[in-house]
């Protein structure tokens, strides 16, 4: 039986974020709470361990030596944790037939619907919850452990602790109303002209928003006019000749074959991502997830391509009308 002065975990989780974050009221904004809660429960834990963590200066708040002893398997505690409740989740979710989903905005649009379609004609019983939402957000939801699997585009330098999959290829486009002078020009756009172009883009946390920043970064990364969270909203604007749009092959495929929507071929800039599926590392996937997994990534279905533009000019970046679960796209010249 443990002592009554052993921590419970919401004091190491608290500890722990305070190490890692240097101040309470990051921590307190990290677990939803309010800095002289956060400092009352450290107090607290000083009490009960007889011994003190931390110490306090205008720089911050930092653990003591003592402090940094104790975190040292505080984390080992936490990481047991995690992985226990994960393992009953799994458990709940394989002994009831239910599957927990977060998608990223274009996954959730353009693919997710194919692969539910399928798990559903495998297992019709399966129950399934669905949140769709930026990538970021997606994985945030997927290290607090409400989902089962996570699918997010880009996001490569946030993945730390988790497990990952890629599932698709995927290609940003640029894309223009016929009357923009972009859709006449017989030059490519060059990576330079498309960072200091106003753009109409996704808003910072979306995984689309990420790959365009990464891709100009030497050029001081997208210049936005108009940042919107929804996909449907950006075509629109697009469509109505309000500026240039940046967004993936898979959700501008029906409006370039409709001949609302000019794709504009670049040069220069790599447009190219991974759609990965994520959860935490160490936590085995559900059955009903791998499932879903397998299906994502099977490879075997072929259809014929149509380009994206009418030309294919040396240098130039070349994407392809999606079949409706899969996206290639390729360098030309």
């Amino acid at each position: 039986m443990l002592p009554s002065s052993a921590p419970d975990l919401i004091e190491l989780e608290l500890l722990d974020s305070i190490a890692e974050l240097g101040s309470l009221g990051r921590a307190a904004a990290r677990h939803g709470m309010s800095q002289p809660a956060v400092s009352q429960r450290m107090t607290q834990l000083e009490r009960k361990l007889a011994v003190t963590l931390l110490q306090r200066s205008r720089a911050g708040t930092s653990l003591t030596p003592a402090g940094e002893r104790i975190a040292v398997p505080a984390r080992r505690v936490l990481r047991e944790a995690h992985a226990l409740m994960a393992g009953v989740a799994a458990v709940v979710a394989e002994e009831g037939g239910h599957l927990r989903v977060a998608a990223s905005l274009t996954v959730a649009e353009y693919l997710l619907p194919g692969w539910l379609s399928a798990l559903h004609r495998e297992s019709p019983s399966v129950s399934l919850a669905v949140e769709v939402t930026n990538s970021s957000k997606v994985l945030a939801r997927v290290r607090e452990a409400s989902t089962d699997v996570g699918f997010v585009e880009g996001h490569e330098n946030r993945l730390s602790g988790m497990a990952t999959m890629v599932v698709r290829s995927d290609h940003l486009v640029v894309v223009v109303d016929p009357g923009h002078p972009w859709a006449r020009r017989a030059a490519a756009v060059a990576a330079a002209e498309l960072a200091a172009a106003d753009l109409i883009v996704r808003e910072p946390g979306s995984g689309t928003r990420e790959v365009l920043d990464q891709a100009l970064s030497s050029w001081g990364g997208a210049r936005s006019w108009l940042e919107l969270g929804s996909t449907a909203a950006i075509l629109a604007a697009a469509r109505r000749g309000e500026a240039p749009a940046v967004l993936s092959a898979l959700a501008v495929a029906v409006d370039v074959d409709a001949g609302r929507l000019i794709v504009v071929a670049t040069d220069g800039v790599d447009l190219s991502r991974a759609l990965r599926a994520v959860w935490p590392a160490g936590r085995p996937l559900a059955p009903l997830a791998r499932r879903l997994l397998n299906l994502a990534s099977h490879k075997n279905s072929l259809c014929p391509h149509r380009e994206l533009g009418a030309t294919r000019p040396a240098g130039r970046t070349i994407a392809f009308l999606p079949c409706p679960d899969r996206m290639t796209s390729y360098n030309a010249g």
